[in-house]
């Protein structure tokens, strides 16, 4: 069908219990997270044009799922399934990283050329070491071990460079005993980083740079993050020309879900990108942003990376990337609203404190209207 349904939440609210009355919860549980929406808008898109909108709320569902009819309604019916979809843990080794908060994913680059460390922790390896040791210790569920840098610009990494610079970092952080995530799109670098002792793929391609890496991860069951980029060559930034970015994002990613599932990879072990800044304008990120809660309807636990990146400086005085703590906190917790249940970010510390402030809040809320008079 040339015809596509979305499902956006559009009205979060900090409890089940805030629209409710006589006839029970009046939001849901976003995707087992610590997020609630109320109200929700049905979109059918036919190419660019909308030919359908319908905006509801929870008591009225059934009827507005069914209102665009056939496929079209089955698709809806998909969506506001995956939307009330409570995630399973990521079992990473020994470490269960449970998905009923958000949890951090700590970022450690051993890249020559990376833009918000120098290369500093591929040139001196006891500085990595120390580096994922602190995020461990500040409260990191996951290490996130990159050996390519993929910034706008950057020049594609030989494989057998790419392998030399990650591995041992994998094998330190397996000492420390860490979860490990490798930010890799080649299959001989996540084959060689598995056997030393990481647990996941976090693929920036979302699988179509490489035709190995799909039945790689297929065949040792490793969960796997799909990230949205234009581009499969080289250049991941390469073909950003969108119509309508949030749909043709959307759109990209339940394909690249769909084709993994096809190729053998379990349902369980995918985890969704949008890829915030990889060939996308400010404007685009942004449209992206404040669309997060659409991309539970693909059924995935979601991934966000906006840590110190580059749209930030561009909304605010174009601080260097090491001065952009600020910004990187702000749309975490844009991230945590939506019902993020991963947030891939270089200052852990401060984005752990974040959270645990912004979990009060939510656990308060869940109480505060319970103790209101009928």
């Amino acid at each position: 069908m040339s015809a596509r349904v979305y499902l956006h939440p559009i009205g979060l609210a900090s409890g089940p219990q805030v629209e409710g009355g006589d006839q029970g919860p009046g939001a849901i549980h976003l995707a087992g997270s610590l997020a609630y929406a109320s109200r929700f808008a049905l979109v059918v898109r036919d190419g660019e044009a909308v030919t359908h909108r319908r905006v509801f709320g929870i008591g009225e569902a059934a009827g507005a799922l069914a209102e665009p009819g056939g496929d079209l309604a089955a698709e809806a019916e998909r969506q506001w399934a995956n939307l009330n979809r409570v995630h399973p843990p990521l079992q990473l080794g020994e470490r269960t990283v449970r998905l009923d908060q958000p949890q951090i994913m700590g970022v450690l680059n051993v890249t020559p050329d990376s833009f918000s460390d120098g290369g500093e922790f591929l040139e001196k390896p006891e500085a990595g070491r120390e580096h994922a040791a602190a995020m461990l210790e500040a409260g990191a569920a996951i290490i996130d071990i990159g050996g390519e840098s993929t910034r706008p610009g950057a020049a594609a990494t030989w494989e057998g460079d790419e392998i030399a610079r990650v591995g041992p970092a994998v094998e330190y952080c397996t000492a420390m005993g860490a979860a490990i995530s490798v930010d890799t799109r080649r299959a001989g670098v996540l084959e060689d980083a598995l056997q030393k002792g990481a647990h996941m793929a976090n693929d920036v391609s979302a699988l179509r740079y490489d035709p190995r890496m799909a039945e790689l991860v297929a065949a040792t069951g490793c969960p796997v993050v799909l990230m949205h980029s234009p581009g499969k060559g080289d250049n991941p930034h390469e073909g950003g020309d969108y119509g309508d970015v949030v749909s043709e994002v959307f759109d990209m990613l339940r394909t690249a879900r769909a084709d993994a599932v096809e190729a053998g990879i379990a349902e369980d072990r995918i985890v969704i990108d949008p890829g915030i800044g990889f060939g996308k304008s400010v404007a685009e990120n942004l449209a992206l942003l404040n669309a997060l809660p659409l991309f539970h309807a693909l059924g995935s636990p979601l991934l966000l990376g906006v840590s110190r990146k580059r749209m930030i400086g561009a909304l605010s005085n174009e601080e260097a990337p090491h001065e952009r703590l600020g910004g990187s906190i702000a749309l975490a917790v844009k991230g945590m609203e939506a019902g993020v249940h991963l947030l891939r970010v270089h200052d852990v510390a401060a984005t752990v404190q974040a959270r645990n402030v912004w979990r009060g809040l939510r656990d308060a809320a869940l109480t505060d209207f319970s103790q209101l008079p009928a």
